[in-house]
């Protein structure tokens, strides 16, 4: 039929005699296709095809300037929609003429086309006749079907320069007309696309739509009928969040089954519903309502340290105990106000030399230490030399002549897991990175403001703790060395008692790196301090290695090493300091008091600590020696087999989903924490990455707390009812394995998330994964609080949720009465 429209061009360069002889075989045309209008009237004539598709060229090159996107956000298929809805105004304008206009229109249309179309038109005709008298009964139905298959003949016989003039909006039309094809049952047609749609992005054929739910990084309302440009905007949008295929990883992670994903329209149908069922708006709906903390301590508020009440209850502060854990009877609901003028925090490494000032915003520590290169002020800056007290010139001096006096240290091989105790800043940990050490930091919250703030500002690990009544939150025989450099913690005081405790985290064959002036300095105090500790590191067994004087900071420090049996302590003339009872279990660790006694060495060769553990990295993926196969594991299978497992499932979990399809920029991620960490796996995946994980053991949960430090990581114990021993804002991401469910079976769920709302960071991810009524408790708590929720994801009731801290902070104010005198 396009070869019609360039015949009326040449036809009208003809003599008039010729137009005679078209004229009366057009006559004889309009008669044979009036006979034909009066006996079926459920198909349209071929000239009124024509015109609507003239019509509709020149609607088509007028929506030119309408974009893709656009366009193809309204495409709909014939068999959801009217036909003027898919063909434009030129349908429309058709449907509206007379039969004047219509008689006029075929007359010259008439008189343009040759015997050859009439023929083809006839051919046509018989062809429609054929169809299926079930659809004879919806004339609207039968419009529609007869103008796609007529405008699709006539677009293939389109000339070039017809195409030219075709926006790509009509392409989108010609493939919703395709779709219907000549099929005498279109409906039954678009179903089977529409299975055949789900089943090219099905895993398994399961079409789970109301058990799965999905949220994109970008919020977006569609109206769109259309099944196939429903499955391309959902493959839009889900590449977002899941690219490369990662959706069938999420069902494996989830519910250890494959499983399919919904459509756009129907995850944008399921979230509208479940926010007017919950009456969720943001803000401070859910039934939640936000107040701000007020503490004396401001931005900086540590429930559990900044008791004061319970502070000033106290009968004695001889052993620190102000300095300790003191919770509130009733965990605070409010959120921790932010610092003004507080910004983005700079990513590692840079953050190791530089943090902006007013993220935290203390300059007493740059008066009194600024000139041992621990902090200074510049300008919006606070900058880190990477001194300290016993390192002027750099930290990385000072860790490197300490391997040269003690080659068998050797960093990031043998020596792999360190506490550093009274750490300041932390740099000394800061720049074991560069040498593959892990270094587990703390100091008490003290007149050094901030100290340990700085260091988590920085990517630092580091906690708030102190060596006072109670034993430090750790397992026994878990550090390949302790480091005190000027820690100002009297160790040969009462029998030796802290520096026992030391003894109890020390590993057997471990080494105790003392850096302080008793080791050089000559005058009083300083030589009768050394003679303690001499003799008391004798009786506990200790040896003294060696003493690194480092010429460069003119100081020296010495090296003592455990012992890796129980000789030494059964040939001493004295049971001093005293062998702990045998009932006495060295890995008890939660609020336990101190005891001044010694715990004996394993030795037999399937107790932990009688042997050294791999060297790293190989230690951070076997399992360790001492998991006996008769041991069942957390899983319930064998413990070295459960451990493998769990480990093989974190590195799937994280390398196909959590480092591609959440949209996580893992460059400006640094501080990671795991809830609820069991065997490390998660923390073990990303140790490629530069990263530090803070592996949390439930005090409620089994006690694999030794096995993550076996394994090259660390960790702490914690109960998760009670504050954690941080600054506010100090983790970029928080990780949630099933904790939330098995937590508000105890305590207010509410004051856990507000927890976890202090602790993380604006624009900080927070990943939950849990059961589906959790799920939605979290996700409900997190949008009361204006967080964005990145992504969701539920399937046979274990649910998947991501979400992103915001700066809000509510308006109204909650005086935290533990927080004052």
């Amino acid at each position: 039929m396009a070869l019609g429209k360039y015949s009326r061009v040449d036809g009208r360069r003809q003599s008039s005699s010729y137009c005679s002889t078209l004229t009366i075989v057009g006559f004889v045309a309009l008669c044979l296709v009036g006979v034909w209008m009066m006996t079926s009237s459920s198909v349209v004539p071929p000239q009124n095809e024509e015109l609507s598709t003239q019509e509709e060229s020149k609607t088509e090159v007028k929506q030119e300037v309408v974009p893709e996107t656009q366009s193809r956000q309204f495409e709909d298929n014939p068999g959801d929609l009217p036909e003027d809805a898919t063909k434009g105004d030129g349908t429309s304008r058709d449907e509206a003429n007379s039969d004047a206009q219509v008689n006029q229109k075929s007359n010259e249309q008439a008189t343009e086309n040759n015997t050859q179309e009439n023929q083809e038109e006839q051919s046509g005709d018989k062809k429609d006749e054929s169809i299926d008298t079930s659809q004879r009964e919806d004339g609207n139905y039968r419009k529609e079907d007869t103008q796609s298959g007529g405008s699709k003949e006539e677009d293939g016989k389109s000339k070039p320069e017809d195409e030219e003039t075709k926006p790509e909006s009509g392409d989108g039309n010609s493939d919703g007309k395709e779709g219907n094809g000549d099929n005498s049952d279109a409906l039954d047609s678009e179903k089977k696309s529409e299975s055949e749609d789900n089943s090219s992005e099905a895993k398994d054929g399961d079409k789970a739509d109301g058990q799965i739910e999905e949220k994109v990084e970008e919020n977006q309302e569609q109206s769109v009928t259309d099944e196939k440009t429903d499955a391309q905007n959902k493959d839009k949008n889900t590449n977002e969040v899941f690219p490369d295929g990662n959706q069938a990883e999420i069902l494996k992670e989830a519910a250890s089954q494959a499983g399919s994903f919904p459509t756009q329209a129907a995850e944008s149908k399921k979230e509208k519903e479940a926010q007017q069922s919950s009456g969720s708006k943001g803000g401070n709906a859910n039934g939640y309502s936000w107040k701000v903390c007020n503490t004396t301590a401001g931005p900086d508020y540590i429930p559990c340290l900044d008791n004061l009440k319970a502070i000033m209850k106290l009968r004695s502060r001889k052993h620190y105990e102000h300095r300790e854990r003191h919770c509130p009877e009733e965990a605070p609901t409010c959120l921790v106000p932010l610092p003004k003028g507080y910004r983005k925090p700079i990513e590692w490494p840079t953050s190791r030399e530089k943090i902006w000032y007013y993220n935290v915003p203390h300059t007493l520590l740059a008066e009194v230490k600024g000139h041992q290169n621990w902090v200074k002020v510049s300008g919006e800056y606070l900058s880190f030399p990477g001194g300290g007290t016993q390192f002027k010139h750099g930290a990385l001096h000072y860790i490197d002549t300490t391997q040269e006096a003690l080659p068998d240290i050797a960093w990031g091989k043998r020596t792999r897991v360190i506490l550093d105790v009274g750490c300041g800043v932390a740099s000394f940990g800061g720049y074991l990175f560069d040498r593959g050490v892990l270094a587990m930091s703390f100091a008490p919250k003290d007149e050094h403001e901030a100290q340990v703030q700085f260091a988590l500002e920085r990517g630092i690990p580091a906690i708030s703790a102190v060596m006072g009544s109670q034993r430090l939150p750790f397992p026994g025989r878990v550090f390949d060395l302790v480091h005190c450099a000027r820690c100002r913690v009297p160790w040969h005081e009462e029998g030796g008692k802290l520096l026992l405790e030391l003894n109890r985290v020390l590993r057997p064959g471990g080494y105790f790196v003392w850096s302080a002036t008793p080791v050089y300095r000559k005058d009083a105090e300083n030589a009768g301090i050394w003679k303690a500790m001499s003799a008391l590191t004798e009786k506990m067994c200790w040896k003294l290695v060696t003493i690194n004087n480092d010429t460069v900071d003119e100081t020296s420090s010495a090296i003592f090493l455990k012992p890796t049996s129980n000789e030494c302590y059964e040939k001493r003339p004295a049971n001093e300091p005293p062998m702990c009872k045998e009932s006495d279990d060295p890995n008890a660790a939660w609020s336990v008091p101190l005891e001044a006694c010694l715990h004996k060495v394993p030795v037999g060769a399937s107790e932990r600590g009688s042997n050294l553990p791999e060297l790293w990295p190989v230690r951070a993926e076997k399992p360790p020696y001492w998991l006996q196969d008769s041991q069942v594991g957390v899983y319930g299978k064998a413990a070295p087999e459960d451990f493998t497992a769990d480990y093989e499932h974190w590195k799937r979990v994280v390398s196909k989903s959590y480092l591609k399809g959440m949209g996580i920029k893992w460059s400006a991620v640094r501080n990671v924490m795991d809830m609820r960490a069991i065997y490390g796996g998660f923390a073990a995946a990303l140790k490629d990455l530069n990263v530090w994980v803070m592996n949390v053991v439930s005090v409620e949960s089994a006690d694999t707390l030794p096995i993550i430090y076996e394994r090259g990581l660390f960790g702490i114990y914690h109960d998760w009812c009670e504050s954690f021993s941080t600054y506010p804002r100090t983790y970029d991401l928080l990780h949630a394995d099933h904790i939330f469910s098995k937590v508000k079976k105890r305590c207010n769920i509410v004051a856990v998330f507000a927890e976890v709302d202090r602790i993380l960071r604006p624009e900080g991810k927070l990943i939950v994964r849990d059961d589906v009524e959790t799920i939605n408790e979290v996700e409900n708590m997190a949008k009361s609080l204006q967080w964005e929720v990145r992504m969701t994801f539920s399937k046979n009731n274990e649910g998947l949720l991501c979400v992103e801290k915001s700066m809000w902070r509510p308006t109204e104010v909650e005086k935290v009465e533990s927080a004052f005198v």
